[in-house]
């Protein structure tokens, strides 16, 4: 089996080339949004930019990105830029003294009185819940920090018990696990986001309090295919739902806070699992998000069990790991890119990688694209080949190069910069904004010149092209070739 090859800069190299296949998505906030920080976190390793749409105004939004693509277009990489919709939030209403304390095993009364609240009572502004509400369900205070048993569901009035007392405050936030939520995932704010983001020149849209497939479908309608969307795994009814759901999206995040507050801990890690399986089975990307190194928010350094919650993720196989507060708001940022790239990159070092990420089946389908894309993995598996190059207009050759996890690294030529820059959270790509092919034999000595320019080998070495002909037609990938680098390649014309 072959293995994948160190890294050699040429004196042509462009851009930055990752010694690694999975990709980090790094959130930008407060403490990362300048352009000399943004600079420094895709210099540390970072290849997406999160902006959360949940914090900030427009007009921030609207800078921090302008301030991506400057950087983007100073370090020559394309970079991917996901804008995250805030999705519904189930609040209390307040209390006459700002909070009040509820006694384990007492009895306590949501409602639709706006009054302020007490130790006994207090408003539950939102009438979708009362009349869905059963008998035995759960409802979750404050992420989770207090829960209420349902005992007797009224028409405006849902009396509960406490499982778990303690404090609770105006405004606190209320998950509702053991029902569908009759609300959309799009709020009017979120519309809004939307729009503004697809605007903005977003490459994904991330969608929050996804439940049903129904959910995606409006938003893929609203979005027109101008981004891709992703579609965040938070709530247990859409783990329900997930073949639907992951057919419907373009990718998926598995949002573990959200999930695991709604879900018993022991719960979530084999969902996670499920979910990536699952996903890359189809061959779309996945993301591991939330709490990955959330120590880093104020320590230098992360915990041993962080270490180990990132190294699985990757040996999953899954195709981005994510950082939230870590480096929107946290007093380390590029010191949490550092350490997660470092991991990554340990791992997919360990003798036993290529054995774990395989252990998914991702079958191809009865197609020629299929077939050929699973060529390469099997080629570069077999034959010291040193990169897959693929040829793609809209990324879906890249996807499906990538869905085998082959032994080789990717070099995506693309003449789309929303291509190159979508495909910037796709296991294994390195993604290059090319001028589109004629011929083959266009494409073969464009492909070793890139090769060479990037980083992909040297005199001597083996490559598998990836294209389809006739060249510039969406969908027709139909041809594989194995070439060797002359070294010769730069002295050709451009």
């Amino acid at each position: 089996m072959a293995t994948t090859p160190p890294f050699r800069r040429s004196p042509h190299h462009r851009g930055i080339k990752r010694q690694r296949k999975v990709k980090i998505l790094a959130t930008l906030g407060p403490a990362s949004r300048d352009k000399e920080t943004i600079a420094k976190l895709l210099k540390a390793g970072a290849d997406a930019f999160r902006v959360n749409m949940s914090h900030g105004d427009h007009d921030t939004h609207r800078e921090t990105i302008a301030n991506i693509r400057a950087v983007e277009k100073d370090l020559m990489r394309p970079v991917a830029i996901l804008c995250d919709l805030q999705g519904p939030k189930l609040r209390v209403g307040t209390f006459a003294e700002g909070k009040a304390f509820i006694r384990h095993g007492a009895h306590f009364t949501l409602d639709r009185d706006p009054t302020p609240g007490d130790e006994n009572r207090v408003c539950l502004p939102h009438p979708e819940l009362f009349g869905i509400l059963q008998k035995g369900q759960r409802l979750l205070i404050d992420d989770g920090k207090l829960r209420l048993l349902v005992i007797r569901p009224e028409a405006d009035s849902i009396l509960c018990t406490a499982e778990v007392g303690g404090f609770i405050s105006d405004r606190k936030g209320v998950n509702v696990p053991d029902a569908i939520v009759p609300v959309p995932a799009l709020t009017d704010k979120d519309r809004r986001d939307l729009a503004f983001s697809v605007e903005q020149g977003a490459d994904w849209i991330g969608l929050s309090f996804v439940q049903r497939p129904e959910d995606v479908a409006e938003a893929r309608r609203l979005i027109g295919g101008a981004c891709a969307l992703m579609s965040k795994i938070e709530k247990p009814a859409a783990v329900q739902s997930i073949d639907g759901i992951i057919e419907l999206s373009d990718g998926i995040m598995v949002a573990r806070g959200d999930l695991g507050v709604e879900l018993l801990p022991e719960e979530v890690p084999p969902i996670q699992k499920h979910i990536i399986a699952k996903t890359r089975a189809i061959g779309k990307p996945v993301v591991v998000a939330t709490q990955m190194l959330e120590s880093m928010i104020t320590s230098p350094s992360p915990t041993r069990a962080e270490v180990s919650d990132v190294a699985n993720a990757v040996y999953d196989g899954a195709d981005a790991v994510m950082l939230s507060a870590e480096t929107a708001a946290g007093q380390w940022p590029v010191e949490a890119v550092t350490i997660m790239d470092r991991i990554a990159v340990k791992v997919e070092t360990d003798s036993t990688y290529r054995e774990r990420i395989h252990l998914a089946q991702t079958p191809p389908d009865a197609t020629t694209a299929d077939a050929l894309s699973a060529s390469c993995a099997t080629i570069a598996d077999t034959l010291p080949i040193e990169g897959i190059i693929v040829f793609t207009g809209s990324g879906g050759s890249a996807r499906r190069v990538a869905r085998e996890r082959p032994a080789a690294p990717m070099l995506v030529l693309t003449p789309s910069p929303k291509t190159a820059r979508r495909l910037a959270l796709l296991w294994g790509a390195h993604n290059v904004i090319t001028k589109d092919i004629g011929s083959f034999e266009e494409m073969i000595a464009k492909g070793k010149r890139m090769a060479l320019r990037h980083g992909f080998g040297a005199a001597g070495t083996r490559l598998v092209a990836l294209a389809g002909v006739p060249f510039g037609t969406p969908g027709s990938t139909n041809l594989l070739h194995v070439v060797t680098l002359t070294g010769n390649e730069l002295d050709t014309p451009h």
